[in-house]
């Protein structure tokens, strides 16, 4: 009768006993102490590979008792430090002399395994078997579904959709059961072991993370979840950056400029998807790529290197990273202090970096960093923020370090260091991040909604400018509760200020506030605009001013070429009616027949 001596690696992925039944002779299988005892330790330190060994192992048992098999242990037990070294081969160094000292066939799935039996002289058997179960992951995906969700008495569910637009729906009534996704976590980390485009990204107890092929599972089992649990996602949509229409100006920056970049936005929202997409363009640039990823889920073309936590740690990937001096990394799922860190160093040392990170706000990305490194290297790190929402380019940030007074002070000795976070597609001034006392504010610069009291004033301010220059169009600016700007055209400011300035002094004291008095042209060149094309339809009482729907109920400026004519917030349909015989309906009157070109800014 023939001796069988199998190791540990055809027996916790199943391979051993599905030879064992393709067998057409009565065989007596040996199984060595050494390979108990490791799947014991396994076992108990709560990792997956060791339950789905003791699997295996209990139908051995079986085997035996139906007669198919004569089952023996044999050898002597390791002790413990030669366990904890059997990546080194101490357990299969032991699994070889009990197979010698039988007379016995190795039965081995590790290659370095079969290869040294050979080189001893030990009859070898190496088995590829795939082992068959009744369901796989890959059952419960469609092609339109991002990630599965599996838990013992519940009934499976799936995510499907599209970025930003998922609903999570049952793929079936029937709940699933232990002994089901018992089945399912076993097949899962019986191929990772076998496949060389899949791994074991971390084994701890009651947790296992595995990369499946483009997979990327959590299998979660008690003592840390209450019941098994599997989680699976796969990415089902691939780009390329000419899909995300991005501006030519955008385009431009990322090609010639960006080297500190953060992609940011919430889960499943595209962040991995536009990375992936941004990689493969600078690589089609002819710059070596990198990706720094745990686990490795990104995927990217061949050309494209993608590394993992080495030994554990991501920091040693950094050094390594450091010497071989990419022109990009791609740093996936930025979460730890550590992570920031490195990010930081490979930046400062003239690595291009783009980082994906978790934000519901585009200065949420930002935010990270503070705390993290110093205040003034942010811009130095990181110069573009790209918000992704509903799998596009939602918004784009850009950093710039000044030495100014932040908006909203006014004292000259109050200037500081100060990074200043503008909307990259118009360059208007959102954010000013400084320090404050002992304090890092993040100070938002947008125009705020006046408060009531200041509106009312204004509105009373109005009505006593209008008894003053009843004959004068001008406009009223409350900027605080005791400034005012009047701004008028060029050639009633005269009559406004009055014969050395009696007229405006008088008006100040009626009011008892400060006023200034500017011109419209001034107003327009204090304001960022960005035009707004206007079509302009002449009625016979009224002239129509049409702009896009987009911008209705918002106060829009229009213009005739540099000259300011008035404010108006468009209708539903973005019209703007004006009367042909108040002042500005006669100023749009003049402006068109001068052919001067009307335009609007938001």
């Amino acid at each position: 009768m023939r001796v069988l001596v199998p190791d540990t690696s055809v027996i916790v992925d199943g391979r051993l006993t599905q030879y064992l039944e393709s067998l057409g002779e009565k065989v007596k299988v040996v199984v060595p102490e050494a390979v108990i005892a490791e799947i014991e330790h396994q076992a108990n330190e709560g990792k997956a590979i060791g339950h789905v060994g003791l699997e295996e192992l209990k139908k051995l048992r079986k085997m035996a008792e139906d007669g198919k098999i004569l089952l023996e242990f044999h050898g002597e037990r390791p002790e413990l430090w030669q366990i904890k070294k059997a990546k080194a081969g101490e357990i299969d160094n032991m699994v070889r002399e009990v197979a010698r000292e039988l007379n016995g066939t190795l039965i081995t799935g590790d290659q370095i395994q079969r290869d040294i039996a050979i080189a001893k002289g030990i009859d070898v058997i190496y088995l590829t078997v795939k082992k068959e179960v009744k369901h796989r992951l890959e059952d419960f995906f469609d092609e339109h579904t991002m990630s599965v969700h599996l838990k013992a008495g519940v009934k499976p569910l799936a995510k499907k959709g599209k970025p930003g637009e998922w609903r999570l729906v049952p793929i079936r009534d029937e709940l699933l059961t232990d002994k089901e996704l018992e089945e399912i976590a076993d097949d899962i980390v019986e191929r990772a072991k076998r496949d060389s485009e899949s791994f074991i990204e971390l084994d701890e107890p009651g947790a296992t993370v595995v990369q499946l092929r483009n997979y990327r599972i959590v299998i979660a089992k008690p003592p840390f979840a209450d019941r098994i649990e599997i989680t699976a996602v796969r990415p089902i949509t691939k780009l390329s950056i000419e899909d995300y229409s991005l501006s030519e100006k955008l385009l431009k920056r990322l090609t010639e400029k960006a080297e500190g970049i953060l992609i940011a936005g919430a889960p499943g929202e595209g962040k991995s998807t536009f990375a992936q997409a941004l990689a493969e363009y600078y690589a089609s640039l002819g710059k070596i790529v990198k990706t720094m990823e745990k686990p490795r889920d990104l995927q990217v073309n061949e050309e494209i290197t993608q590394y993992t936590a080495l030994s554990g740690r991501m920091d040693k990937t950094g050094d390594i990273l450091l010497l071989l001096r990419p022109d990009y990394t791609i740093f996936d799922e930025m979460r730890k202090t550590s992570d920031f860190k490195i990010y930081a160093d490979l930046r400062l040392a003239g690595v291009g970096m783009i980082g994906v990170v978790h934000a519901t706000k585009p200065i949420d990305a930002i935010q990270r960093f503070i705390g993290r490194v110093e205040l003034g290297m942010i811009p130095q790190i990181v110069d573009t923020v790209i918000f992704i929402k509903a799998g596009d380019v939602a918004k784009v940030l850009s950093l710039e370090y000044k030495v100014k007074v932040p908006s909203g002070m006014t004292e000259e000795d109050l200037a500081r260091p100060v990074i200043e976070v503008r909307d990259f597609e118009s360059g208007e001034l959102e954010y000013e991040i400084y320090t404050y006392g002992e304090e890092i504010s993040v100070v938002p610069v947008k125009k705020k909604e006046k408060p009531p009291a200041l509106k009312l004033a204004e509105r009373k301010l109005k009505q006593e400018i209008k008894k003053f220059l009843p004959d004068i169009y001008a406009e009223i600016e409350l900027v605080s509760p005791h400034k005012a700007v009047i701004y008028a055209d060029e050639y009633d400011i005269p009559a406004i200020i009055g014969k050395k300035g009696k007229r405006i002094n008088e008006l100040e004291r009626h009011l008892g506030i400060s006023i200034d008095v500017k011109s419209f042209e001034e107003k327009v060149q204090e304001e960022p605009k960005e035009k707004i094309s206007v079509e302009v339809e002449e009625k016979k009482k009224y002239f129509v001013l049409r702009v896009s729907p987009d911008f209705r109920g918002k106060p829009v400026k229009f213009y005739a070429e540099n000259n300011y004519i008035f404010t108006a917030t468009p209708s539903r349909k973005g019209l703007i009616k004006v009367n042909k015989n108040t002042p500005i309906g006669r100023e749009i009157k003049r402006v068109l027949e001068e052919g001067k070109e009307i335009w609007a800014s938001a």
